[in-house]
């Protein structure tokens, strides 16, 4: 069969596939050719900075007389620092190049070997998809960045695990393959006893004599070093920064900043290290015999960050491993565990928790909590599980039909009538608004530009006889109580209502909440490349002979650097549209559409009304500024409409399309015997 062109209806799928598996490998490609040249870039004293030691004068690498000489330099083992010391007569230039690509190949081979260990069953085509995909997160991931930047070794040790646990891998070349990672990284170790409980005890007692040899090598090559290291700075303590260091994600550096120091710290730790070793490396054990190895090395990979003395950003890759773990019966409650993986290791755990001291904590110590979950806590599924590949069902709604031919564009798009999990939401809330802040912040912000701008704008309100901006902000300066609540609005519901109409369609309306949200999400897309595109300053912000005065801040003094109070604040430039009224109009939206009341659907469609008076009345915006925020609300719902076929503000409780359920849970799968790994 052919389409009216002529192409094979038949081929259209596939090479939809193809041109989907290139974009994915382009985008690899792009992260890493950009991740090599943010660090090449870097002057030679912020590259390859743990290799600073072996710098020269003259920028050449020379070798000092002890590699520990300076213990904020080289934080590696001796058989390390003996593995490098070739490099010694390198030019640091060529060195950072060489070091740099070297190290993202490395990269590529480590995703290559992820997805050839994914579990069974998983299609050749599952795993063509999942090699890019593994290489572009593990390029954006925080201990990959830092490594290059450091020039540390870390990505080989991961690599030299993935492939001497895998049961391709001939029994010698793997023990050997392990024992050289834990000679360059100690806490590989501990895939030892993972090893030997899951079966592969001659791997495991090769490994342990490599490791020894290794060692012993170092030791007769690099005496002095070898005793700095293993006696004086027990497997690395005290080398770099200090251990209570927020980089140091390990049970050691937790409990030192918590203050708790000398024995009684050493006798928690060793209790707490001791349970969390002894039951992670039995749950890898398990899963790595139920046929999922990934996730085992992973898990025992998390085991050794949590315990070791010391584990910092760049030996924390085994982390992001534990994102292939399946937890939850449905489909989206799988989502939960790699999407708070992923952004741990790709944002940082600050990025997910709220600008509140009482969640600093958490933010900090975000790497050190996603490990022990994985070791000792997440309820990964076994492959013998009914729900392994077949989660339990939702009811959706029937597909939606219009009278255009061309909407919705996307017809076979699920539609659930369940509540979304409430985990996913709260995560993907979090990090959405902190790439808002990140994007709205790098966003151009040059002076210049943004007060031409702004005559632009009060150009075009003098035309249009609308510019009211200095009247109004000038009448709410002379009334004190006026001004203070204006403040109090301006500050307060801009958040306090979105955010509370949110928690209220979440638990009463799921539907609509669903749609909602996802309308209010392209709304604020979209105001994020007005602000890239168009810097504008406020009316607080253009030069003071125009009479405009900040009600909060006061007058500013624009030729101070600091801007004053104004530096407390992000880009101050993103004024077009106004997200205030944006968020207000879709709140009085919302409320007009449900409020059971008359004068409740007023209040709500008053609202963005208030907003507009405030937000011009505090010399935060001009009035264009808000006629913008309603243009990308209509622009949100509207894209949402031509998407799905549906308007967000007319969707009720839809009933379920009919769906056949079984009657009773799978049967419980029989798996053939899995070799051990």
């Amino acid at each position: 069969m052919t389409n009216p062109g002529g192409r094979s209806l038949e081929a259209l799928p596939r090479s939809r596939g193809v041109a989907g598996l290139a974009a994915l490998w382009m985008l690899a490609a792009f992260l890493a050719v950009r991740q090599a040249a943010e660090v090449l870039r870097l002057p030679p004293g912020e590259r390859l900075t743990d290799l600073e030691t072996w710098i020269g004068d003259n920028g050449v690498l020379h070798l000092p007389g002890w590699l520990y000489q300076n213990t904020d330099a080289f934080t590696g083992t001796p058989f390390a620092g003996l593995v490098l010391r070739p490099l010694s007569n390198a030019a640091e230039q060529g060195l950072g190049v060489a070091w740099t690509v070297t190290s993202l190949l490395l990269v590529v081979a480590v995703g290559a070997i992820v997805a050839r260990t994914l579990p069974e069953p998983v299609s050749r085509r599952a795993r063509l998809v999942a090699t890019p995909v593994a290489i572009s997160l593990a390029v954006l991931s925080l201990p990959v960045r830092n490594t290059l930047t450091l020039g540390q070794l870390s990505i080989l040790p991961v690599l030299l695990v993935l492939v001497g646990c895998r049961p391709a891998t001939p029994r010698r070349t793997a023990g050997i393959l392990v024992g050289v990672a834990a000679a360059v990284q100690p806490a590989a170790l501990l895939f030892l006893p993972f090893l030997w409980l899951a079966g592969r005890r001659r791997v495991a007692l090769t490994a342990a004599g490599t490791f020894t040899a290794a060692t012993a090598l170092a030791w007769a090559a690099l005496p002095k070093d070898s005793v700095a290291y293993w006696v004086h700075h027990v497997a690395g303590v005290g080398l770099g920064d200090p251990s209570d260091s927020v980089s140091n994600q390990s049970i050691h550096g937790l409990l030192l900043r918590l203050d708790l120091r000398g024995g009684p710290e050493l006798a928690v730790l060793g209790v707490l290290a001791l349970a969390v070793a002894v039951v992670g490396i039995r749950r890898a054990a398990g899963y790595a015999r139920d046929g999922q190895l990934l996730l085992g090395i992973a898990v025992t990979g998390c085991v050794a960050v949590a315990v070791s003395p010391v584990a910092w950003q760049y030996q924390q890759l085994w982390i992001l491993l534990a994102a292939v773990g399946r937890v939850g019966r449905r489909r989206a409650d799988r989502l939960v565990w790699p999407t708070f993986v992923v952004l741990v290791m790709t944002v940082g755990g600050e990025a997910l928790v709220p600008n509140i001291d009482a969640f600093a904590d958490l933010g900090e110590n975000a790497s050190l909590l996603a490990a022990v979950l994985a070791a000792c806590v997440v309820p990964f599924l076994s492959r013998t599980s009914p729900r392994w590949d077949e989660p339990e069902k939702v009811a959706t709604a029937p597909p939606v039909r219009t009278s255009s031919r061309w909407i919705p564009l996307l017809p076979s798009l699920p539609r659930p009538l369940s509540r979304p999990n409430l985990l996913l939401e709260l995560l993907l809330i979090r990090a959405g608004y902190w790439a808002y802040s990140y994007v709205r912040g790098a966003a151009p912000d040059q002076r210049s530009v943004a007060e031409g701008h702004g005559r632009q704008i009060l150009a075009i309100e003098r035309a249009l006889s609308i510019d009211l901006e200095r009247w109004v902000n000038q009448q709410v300066l002379r009334v004190e109580w006026l001004k203070d609540g204006m403040n109090f609005y301006y500050s307060t519901f801009h958040f306090l209502v979105p955010l509370t109409l949110l928690a209220w369609l979440y638990l009463r309306r799921p539907v609509m909440y669903r749609a909602a949200r996802t309308a209010l999400s392209i709304t604020t897309v979209s105001a994020l490349v007005s602000f890239w595109l168009y810097p504008l300053a406020p009316p607080r912000l253009m030069p003071p002979r125009l009479g405009y005065v900040d009600t909060l801040n006061g007058p500013q003094d624009l030729t101070h650097p600091s801007f004053g109070a104004l530096t407390k604040i992000s880009n101050q430039y993103a004024a077009m549209p106004s997200l205030h009224v944006g968020w207000s109009l879709w709140s009085g939206l919302i409320i007009a559409a449900l409020a059971p009341y008359l004068w409740l659907r007023c209040l709500g469609l008053l609202y963005p009304v208030a907003t507009t008076i405030v937000i011009v009345g505090t010399a935060n915006h001009y009035l264009l500024d808000a006629v913008g925020g309603v243009v990308v609300v209509l622009l949100g719902l509207g894209v949402y409409y031509v998407l799905t076929g549906n308007w967000v503000l007319a969707l009720r409780e839809v009933p379920p399309a009919p769906l056949r359920l079984p009657r009773g849970l799978p049967q419980r799968r029989t798996l053939k015997p899995t070799a051990a790994p």
